[in-house]
């Protein structure tokens, strides 16, 4: 007997499980004292913050006749999103073929398997590009394979950024004021898609832009990465570049310190995005007094398990005897020097920009 075809199981009743995530108030010192600030706790919702963007995009895709009823979807993933579409998927009705990498956890590789989805890796990153380049030479050949198959380009789709519309209405329902938003930044949806409604309910907010080291989405040099989930090795057309008032570039080991202090205090954790945001939403109340900080942490700790949390990982990448930065080291752009670790700057350009917008007039971007 034939497995029925993906339009036969659709299960649209998963769709009332997607969001509606809690705000935990946070207190744990990171790495000093702080007066609290409020995480959106994405590890709560089915299928993890990406879900809403995954669900967004397949629905635009259906709307627009780009996506067949029961047709495959194919995208690149790191992981996170891989969770979010495996449960698009199954909710909608579609098969689901996943482009990881040889990088990916063998836990994660288990758990989007376990979910339905077809997985296939990458084995070595593209000389440009690194490993997301690698990923999309390999999902261009599935897809010659499959011409059936949508692709989302989650890079580049504006129903990623769309999808976050319920999480902004969520948290303006939540919170009766904000000051300062922190967002982690990879594909640059959740981001894109908060500042907008989120400014419309507070027009003074500030946007604050958490990215790794050896990211290039802020006009860094691309450099291999330990982090995943956040940073990009190519520029994203979904970051939204005007709406950061500042940058942060935060390290490996800055975000292991953090997500374990988080683990042992407050419960609730993540990985290497939940540890850089919540080590500058703590410095940002500390430095803003009386400012209502307010940040998401995008996935609970389970997938970080052999990473962040593994004393023999962190030992191998020498995590566990780095200096750990206590506060950002001030830069005056973006381009002025390349940061090893926390670094902050409020100059934000779009690297793409016309290179006139990426060269600081005398005096620009300085420290105040």
């Amino acid at each position: 007997m034939h497995p029925p075809k993906a339009a036969d199981v659709a299960n649209p009743d998963l769709l009332r499980l997607l969001g509606r995530t809690p705000v935990a108030r946070i207190r744990t010192e990171l790495p000093y004292a702080h007066p609290g600030f409020w995480a959106k706790l994405e590890c709560l919702g089915a299928g993890g913050m990406k879900a809403r963007a995954a669900v967004s995009m397949l629905r635009g895709a259906r709307m627009r006749g780009e996506l067949r009823p029961g047709a495959p979807v194919v995208e690149s993933t790191s992981g996170t999103l891989g969770i979010g579409l495996a449960f698009a998927g199954q909710a909608l009705g579609h098969p689901v073929v996943l482009i990881g990498d040889t990088e990916l956890e063998p836990s994660m590789r288990q758990l989007l398997r376990t979910y339905g989805a077809e997985l296939e890796l990458a084995d070595r990153p593209a000389r440009e590009g690194g490993w997301q380049a690698a990923r999309l030479a390999r999902l261009r050949e599935v897809l010659r394979r499959m011409p059936e198959a949508y692709w989302p380009d989650q890079y580049n789709n504006p129903d990623n950024a769309a999808g976050y519309a319920s999480m902004a209405a969520e948290l303006t329902a939540q919170l009766d004021h904000l000051d300062v938003l922190v967002c982690s930044v990879g594909t640059g949806g959740h981001s894109a898609g908060l500042v907008g409604p989120l400014r419309r309910r507070w027009p003074a907010l500030k946007v604050i832009g958490v990215d790794s080291v050896g990211s290039t989405i802020f006009g860094q040099p691309a450099r291999p990465r330990l982090m995943r989930g956040l940073g990009s090795s190519i520029h994203p057309r979904n970051v939204a570049h005007k709406e950061f008032d500042e940058v942060h570039w935060v390290g490996p080991a800055e975000a292991v310190d953090a997500c374990r202090r988080l683990a042992r205090t407050s419960f609730v954790s993540g990985g290497w995005s939940t540890g850089a945001v919540a080590l500058v939403s703590a410095w940002a109340a500390r430095v803003e007094p009386g400012a209502v900080v307010a940040t998401v942490f995008p996935d609970g700790a389970h997938r970080y398990l052999g990473t962040v949390y593994d004393d023999d990982f962190c030992h191998t990448h020498g995590l566990d005897t780095a200096t750990l930065a206590v506060r950002p080291v001030e830069i005056p752009h973006p381009c002025a020097v390349e940061v090893g670790g926390w670094a902050r700057c409020r100059t934000v350009v779009d690297p793409l920009a016309p290179a006139r917008a990426l060269v600081p007039a005398p005096g620009e971007g300085d420290a105040a």
